[in-house]
């Protein structure tokens, strides 16, 4: 039997879900912003707030969202700040009207100023934490971060089903194999690489400021990989700019965990797959009615056009010498 699609996720479904856990609400709910899962900020009779994430039905296995949530909550367990999902009846993944969905508590915060050489020190200083909890033991039931998954199989998707048009599919399929060798050649030069336990998606949006630090939120993307994939989206700019941010984040990340420098090869390779991927997501999610809505340049003329531009920058990023770090 197919499961449910989200247009069944009605507000009065989504209350009955959660008081089935043991809790009260008050009738109020907000939708957050999210479109791989639903997920929102409920209030309950006493005030207080809680955040519920209702899982894409089929996406996940139960065994691969209870390991996101045991490592999350080993993760706060050691006072580092992450969300983690609430125990409520012995159980943090709970089921209802054919929806699998777990409860946090809310969390406030703002968007870290990545500007700012002390917010990158501090948030470096909480991912080496992670990272060396992270590397303790191995994911069982979470996939790796690779070429074959992130770059291949994501390319292959959007051009087998339509979404190229045909005048500037070639230049699109090319381009895509010209960056995926420079991918793999990436990977090559850097050697073989540990993989770690990792957040697996830790752009600005996943990060919460506040007076007291940084907030890591939305474990949904954990994966097995390179230390290096949670720390290449905190860096932008050109190459003076991300040298001189990415020493700003050791200064921190080094009080806890290693680096291993064959890693910062990966930088523009991990960027390039996280693009090719991203374009794939988008795909591949075309038919839930949020995409077109919420993403209504996708899968335009132009959207095809700067991606082949993206990607021949790419290509030649990849080429320039990896960056460097200074020694401490």
């Amino acid at each position: 039997m197919a499961e449910p699609d989200y247009q069944l996720l009605t507000p009065d479904l989504v209350l009955d879900a959660i008081e089935t856990c043991g809790v009260r609400c008050d009738g109020r709910q907000y939708a957050l912003n999210s479109y791989e899962n639903r997920v929102y900020q409920v209030w309950l009779d006493d005030g207080s707030q809680r955040v519920a994430k209702f899982y894409r039905p089929q996406r996940w296995t139960d065994a691969a969202i209870l390991e996101e949530h045991a490592y999350s909550q080993e993760l706060a367990a050691r006072e580092i700040p992450v969300v983690a999902p609430l125990l409520l009846n012995g159980r943090t993944l709970h089921e209802h009207g054919g929806f699998r969905f777990a409860l946090f508590p809310k969390q406030g915060g703002r968007a870290p100023e990545l500007d700012r050489p002390d917010v990158l020190q501090w948030i470096g200083r909480f991912m080496g934490r992670i990272h060396a909890v992270g590397a303790t033991r191995k994911f069982r039931e979470r996939p790796r971060i690779d070429i074959a998954g992130f770059g291949e199989a994501p390319s292959k998707f959007v051009l087998d089903n339509g979404f190229v048009p045909d005048d500037i599919k070639p230049a699109y399929a090319a381009i895509v194999r010209d960056a995926l060798a420079g991918v793999r050649a990436c990977y090559k030069a850097a050697g073989s690489l540990k993989d770690i336990r990792l957040h697996g998606d830790c752009h600005a949006g996943n990060v919460l400021w506040t007076d007291g630090g940084p907030h890591f939120v939305d474990f949904d993307d954990c994966r097995s990989g390179p230390a290096v994939q949670d720390l290449w989206m905190l860096l932008s700019g050109d190459r003076e700019a991300m040298t001189l941010q990415l020493a700003d984040v050791m200064r921190g990340y080094r009080e806890f965990h290693d680096c291993d420098r064959r890693e910062l090869r990966l930088i523009e390779a991990l960027r390039t797959l996280r693009m090719i991927h991203y374009a794939g997501w988008l795909a591949q999610r075309w038919s839930d009615p949020a995409f077109p809505v919420s993403f209504p340049w996708f899968n335009t003329q132009r959207y095809w056009q700067d991606q082949i531009l993206a990607l021949r920058e790419q290509c030649a990023a990849m080429d320039e010498p990896a960056l460097e770090l200074p020694d401490y």
